[in-house]
């Protein structure tokens, strides 16, 4: 078992609300956030949250939902302190999802309000009716802008919500069904935010955060939103990944903090500018959404110079359950210790139930005052993953004899090739040690005789000369003999999802670009 470290947490905050109001109180002229030539101190950034939150709360939102639409910006961020502030609990949806994917999130939240950027409105407004949301509201440059009330005093509504309310419902991918949807109250949220700082402290009004996760995703909420709130740091939010963007703001806004995710990471170091930005004043990264390939950590660390801590988390767990915490040894390939609070253990994937020892594979599960209430109107799948007090993951890791928990590979994704367990992390780690690979996924594939067979796709660095054929050499001299791809495709590019993973069902389903030249299939084991 891993159970994080037993110090005290730093102070809870009881709402979003009040996190906010902490941080006006203490820097009220610090700079709190940045879009663009938009800017706010602390001070009217809670003026700002105060004035929409009234306006919501006398719209009758108190004790339901509020879904929004929003792209990255100055009015997502204020929407999101100021829905939770009127007593209603927030829905946060993808802003890239076409109006079918939509109806069905909003069927299922039946959200009272539905706030969304004024270039949607008109296309949302149909599905948003024929859903059954009673309003919809649009915000942006073309109808109205949040930050209208800077300057003025700040009066949040009252009475505020309770700890114990809920406070988010944010909805799992969905890349393998239908999405589900994970109540958090005020109290996991905040208490998840304190359990972050406590393994990665951030203090001080002079640290600058870029955001360029999509704000609707709880890794930027958790990593961007309400770390610098909690921090008193200036969350700097571009509207989009685009790596020109990013370099170029690294320089232009001194960012000090960087939260990625490995395709970023990758897609940065590949870009012709990367070697020419000046990263000095970066001096503290982190990692999540996906699992980190070790010889992307090696590169990242030998080009920019800082640290980055990877963690573990999902939407169900508030998200963070571990993390490589500061000050401590960071291992290369694991993803920490448990947060405080937070116990982690490894069990059997066959009944759940049997512990298992440091160094063993298994399932991952984990308990803690961060744990969701459980889905939304999905009893079944509900007991499913919350059995005696535990999170059931669906991840497979491991743990050393220090409690640091290694991500080896999701339980639905472990191909089984002739009765023998092989995870894709492995196979992709081994082709991501070649110099030419840039990014590598790999995936099962039916097979009348074995099962499965593994299936890998690989994207290649710029000027490489590599074939599928030499990969395959490469993973025979790496691997033994059933983890070696039945099949290498060599792809222009690996498709990603709307929150920047390595979308593996799209590589399941095909219908994407291809480099060229041949698969290469090796004899069969």
């Amino acid at each position: 078992m891993s159970t994080g470290p037993a110090a005290a947490l730093p102070h809870v905050h009881a709402t979003s609300a009040a996190l906010l109001a902490d941080a006006a109180r203490r820097a009220p002229h610090a700079p709190a956030l940045a879009f663009g030539q938009r800017r706010l101190d602390y001070a009217d950034y809670l003026a700002c949250v105060a004035g929409f939150a009234g306006e919501l709360a006398a719209l009758g939102v108190r004790g339901g939902r509020v879904a929004t639409v929003l792209a990255n910006s100055l009015e997502a961020c204020v929407a999101a302190f100021a829905v939770q502030a009127a007593g209603a609990q927030l829905v946060p949806l993808n802003p890239l999802y076409t109006a079918r994917e939509l109806d069905a999130l909003l069927r299922d939240a039946q959200p009272a309000l539905l706030l969304v950027d004024d270039s949607l409105a008109d296309a949302l407004a149909a599905p948003a009716r024929a859903a059954g949301v009673g309003r919809v509201l649009a915000l942006g440059p073309a109808s109205r802008l949040l930050d209208a009330w800077r300057g003025r005093p700040a009066a949040l509504p009252d009475p505020a919500p309770e700890p114990g309310d809920p406070a988010l419902l944010q909805y799992t991918g969905g890349t393998t069904g239908r999405a589900k949807g994970v109540n958090l109250s005020h109290r996991a949220v905040m208490t998840n935010v304190a359990q972050r700082q406590a393994l990665l402290p951030v203090e001080g009004e002079n640290e600058r955060v870029l955001c360029v996760m999509p704000l609707f995703h709880s890794y930027a909420m958790a990593m961007g939103l309400f770390l610098a709130a909690y921090s008193r740091a200036c969350l700097v939010v571009l509207p989009r990944y685009h790596p020109d963007e990013v370099l170029a703001a690294i320089e232009r806004e001194r960012i000090t903090i960087f939260p990625g995710s490995p395709t970023i990471f990758t897609g940065l170091m590949a870009h012709p500018a990367f070697a020419r930005t000046d990263w000095h004043r970066v001096h503290t990264c982190y990692s999540g959404a996906s699992a980190l390939p070790q010889e992307t950590l090696r590169r990242w660390r030998e080009a920019v110079g800082a640290p980055v801590y990877e963690g573990y988390g999902q939407t169900e767990a508030g998200p963070v359950l571990s993390f490589n915490p500061a000050g401590g040894p960071v291992k290369a390939g694991s993803v920490g210790v448990a947060a405080p609070g937070t116990e982690i253990e490894i069990v059997d994937v066959e009944s759940g139930t049997r512990v298992l020892a440091a160094g063993e594979r298994g399932e991952i599960r984990a308990r803690g005052p961060q744990i969701m209430q459980g889905y939304r109107d999905r009893p079944e799948e509900t007991a499913q993953a919350l059995r005696d007090g535990w999170l059931y993951t669906g991840d497979i890791g491991e743990l050393d004899d220090d409690g640091y928990l290694y991500i080896r590979d999701r339980k639905k994704d472990m191909v089984i090739v002739g009765g023998y367990n092989v995870y894709p992390r492995e196979v992709e780690e081994v082709l991501m040690l070649h110099p030419d690979v840039l990014e590598a996924a790999v995936i099962g594939r039916p097979d009348a005789r074995r099962g499965e067979s593994v299936h890998a796709f690989v994207a290649l660095r710029e000027g490489a000369g590599v074939d599928a054929e030499a990969l395959v050499e490469h993973c025979r001299a790496n691997l033994v003999r059933y983890k070696i791809p039945e099949r290498i495709e060599l792809v222009a590019a690996l498709p990603k999802t709307g929150v920047n993973k390595i979308d593996k069902a799209a590589l399941r389903a095909g219908g994407f670009p291809h480099a060229p030249g041949p698969a290469v299939s090796p004899e069969s084991p």
